[in-house]
């Protein structure tokens, strides 16, 4: 049984979530607040009618007509509560207690006469109260002091806290129904303003050209911007890619042309010496069409747009041009050229890509034995500059080129005129992407005997985050 599929992300619930969990806990934060000020509202209320109670007692005990005492009536009314609620007592300090319920805590601090009520709490009969206490002169017993105190539990109180309360849920959860729906609203309609870009979208084609637009809201302004970069590269690629094709198509036609005559002569005409010379073309032309494709790969590879700079990594030059040099010696002794290095003692390095470097050195050194002919001398320096950069130098004594030919060297396809060997006219445009991507600069200048002197001028190596020194090595040729 295959598991089920993961539910796809939706900016709609990220919006909800993110809008309805915190007003949710709002809401019962609210619900915690209100009943916290609806209780001390309803306790204020308590608390001045308790004091109240006690007051109009007292004016009561200090009745002269009354001498002290209560009437039945009063007494009566003071012990009535349907709930069952409350309490009082009434002592004198010269009799003792006169009324009410005698079992009543008395306060840990009586007040004097005159003085306002005191507040405070008790418990009695595992229940919690709030009462007050006064003292207060009797009319009937001159010099004797009342000490009278009334008390009541605390369920009016909770009870009067909870109306207080249900009556603030009830308007607070209609207010907070209208909010959530104006937000789901808000958010509904807000995601609507992503329609015009997706019918945009959506009318296109094969079309790669930018999305953004005035109508683009801001916040996905990020987004269409990646989204019109990944689009500049795809076009990049594309339009390398049709290059490459017109390219390969400009250079293979002649081989390919002159190995289908070739073809039809050998066929045409049996001769073994015929066939022998036909077939000896065949091969210059095979290997003028494998070079040919070779150098129109590396140029692709070398105008690829660079797709991070991770990829380059500090290279010691003083070990990786002196083998790539070894490695051109033998080839350089068949075509009667002799082949040499100069270059310091000290390490000198670069940031770069090792393998393309080893390419942009391979292709001046056949630059160099094809077009110096036999018998000339092709000398590869380095050399450390003051601002810690290095210069490659590739220079020939052969018959070199015309001065107001050197800047079309590293043109696609160009080849100086009068030159008898067969080329392809890429190998320097090759070197020049190539020292393009490593940010450096190609130079080309007449040699000091009459050859061709090319100068890559590398910047300083750049400072990575990481203390390691990774080294990369050419590949095994």
């Amino acid at each position: 049984m295959s598991p089920a599929p993961a539910r796809r992300p939706s900016l709609r619930r990220r919006l909800l979530g993110f809008l309805l969990i915190p007003v949710a806990i709002l809401l019962v934060l609210d619900i915690l607040l209100t009943y916290g000020v609806a209780l001390g509202y309803s306790n204020h209320v308590h608390d001045r009618d308790l004091g109240n109670d006690a007051l109009t007692l007292a004016k009561m005990m200090g009745n002269e007509q009354l001498g002290g005492e209560l009437t039945p009536q009063a007494r009566f009314l003071l012990q009535y509560d349907p709930n069952g609620n409350g309490y009082f007592s009434i002592v004198s300090r010269q009799r003792g207690f006169i009324a009410g319920n005698d079992r009543l805590p008395p306060a840990t601090r009586i007040p004097a006469v005159g003085a306002p009520p005191e507040l405070f709490d008790i418990r009695m009969d595992g229940h919690q109260l709030r009462a007050v206490t006064l003292s207060t002169m009797t009319g009937g017993h001159p010099g004797d002091t009342l000490v009278i105190t009334v008390a009541e539990t605390l369920s009016d109180r909770h009870a009067q806290a909870r109306s207080i309360l249900y009556l603030a849920i009830l308007t607070q959860s209609l207010l907070i129904v209208c909010v959530l729906s104006l937000v789901w609203f808000g958010v509904t309609h807000g995601l609507r303003v992503l329609d015009p870009l997706t019918r945009r979208l959506a009318r296109r084609n094969h079309e790669l050209t930018p999305i953004g637009g005035p109508d683009v809201p801001q916040e996905i302004l990020p987004l269409t911007r990646t989204i019109d970069a990944l689009f500049a590269r795809l076009r990049g690629m594309l339009a390398l890619h049709d290059r490459f094709i017109a390219d390969a198509a400009h250079q293979l036609r002649t081989p390919l042309t002159g190995l289908s005559l070739h073809v039809e002569r050998a066929l045409a005409d049996p001769d073994p010496s015929n066939v022998h010379d036909a077939l000896t073309h065949i091969r210059r032309l095979n290997q003028r069409a494998a070079r040919t494709t070779a150098q129109l790969l590396a140029l692709t590879r070398a105008q690829a747009p660079s797709t991070d700079t991770v990829e380059h990594l500090p290279l010691e030059l003083t070990r990786l041009i002196p083998e790539a040099v070894m490695q051109r010696v033998h080839e350089a002794l068949a075509a009667g050229v002799d082949l040499g290095y100069q270059g310091p003692e000290q390490a000198l390095s670069i940031t770069g890509h090792a393998a393309s470097l080893h390419d942009l050195l391979d292709n001046l050194i056949d630059n160099c034995i094809r077009y110096a002919g036999r018998g000339s001398t092709v000398t590869v320096s380095l050399q450390a500059r003051p601002d810690g950069g290095a210069n490659l130098v590739v220079e020939d004594n052969g018959p070199g080129v015309p001065p107001e030919l050197l800047p079309r060297l590293s043109e696609r396809f160009f080849r100086a005129p009068g030159s008898s060997e067969e080329g392809s006219g890429l190998g320097l445009a090759i070197v020049q992407r190539i020292a393009e991507r490593h940010h450096a600069e190609v130079i080309y200048q007449l040699g000091e005997e009459h050859g061709l002197c090319v100068e890559v001028r590398f910047p300083a190596p750049r400072i990575r985050d990481d203390t390691a020194t990774a080294h990369e090595t050419p590949p095994a040729r």
